[in-house]
């Protein structure tokens, strides 16, 4: 549906992302309410409403916001790369607010499907831009193959669906081994985790124990 009306202000959705994962901190997911936020944010909490329709919304593009700061700086290998993003995605997940959030969000949407859509599309897709870009620098070093499916070559209509498949892949791989590990396990993702799950992505078990036997 078209809302009609003056613009939305960037600040204004700023301070209340800000002040929703203030109050998520703060309050917990049980306690926290539209009301809080608008006062924090020193907005009416109609504002509130004309931008999201529920405290599920709001908190999981308040979430989602803070994964958008996620970069994929070039280390100048795959190897590096993967150790890079590995440990700002598990420092993200250690924040309290964060936590929270998806802990709560994931929660909800087992039994909202219209939420599990919005997840899929605020962080999951939108998060993929990392594993794009990182498989294209791999395969310009020429660290990895091109995404070819078998029965045609890389102008194929199947390539982009070939690469596709793989961005999915390496992405559940990634985020489901660290977002498990933090918020399953309780345990910390540290550079030495990183190092051996790194190792283990891009050359296998055998690289991973060598990694470890160090």
């Amino acid at each position: 549906m078209t809302r009609t009306g003056r613009p939305r202000s960037a600040e204004t959705d700023l301070a209340i992302l800000e002040a929703t994962r203030a109050a998520l901190v703060e309050l917990g997911w049980g306690k926290l309410t539209m009301g809080d936020v608008a006062a924090r944010a020193g907005v009416a909490k109609t504002t509130l409403y004309r931008r999201w329709a529920n405290k599920n919304e709001l908190v999981l593009d308040a979430v989602a916001a803070l994964f958008d700061e996620l970069q994929l700086p070039d280390r100048g290998s795959l190897l590096a790369d993967v150790e890079g993003v590995v440990m700002e995605f598990a420092e993200l997940l250690e924040r309290p607010e964060t936590k929270t959030a998806l802990m709560a969000v994931i929660a909800e949407s087992t039994h909202d499907e219209a939420l599990r859509v919005r997840i899929r599309e605020a962080i999951v897709d939108r998060q993929k831009r990392l594993v794009v870009l990182g498989r294209q620098r791999a395969q310009a070093r020429g660290e990895l193959p091109p995404d070819v499916p078998p029965d045609g070559g890389p102008d194929s209509p199947l390539a982009e669906q070939a690469a596709a498949r793989n961005a999915d892949l390496i992405f559940d791989v990634i985020a489901g081994a660290v977002v498990h590990r933090i918020l399953v396990s309780g345990e910390r993702v540290d550079f030495a985790w990183a190092r051996m799950f790194s190792a283990l992505l891009v050359g296998g078990l055998p690289a991973a124990m060598a990694v470890a036997a160090r």
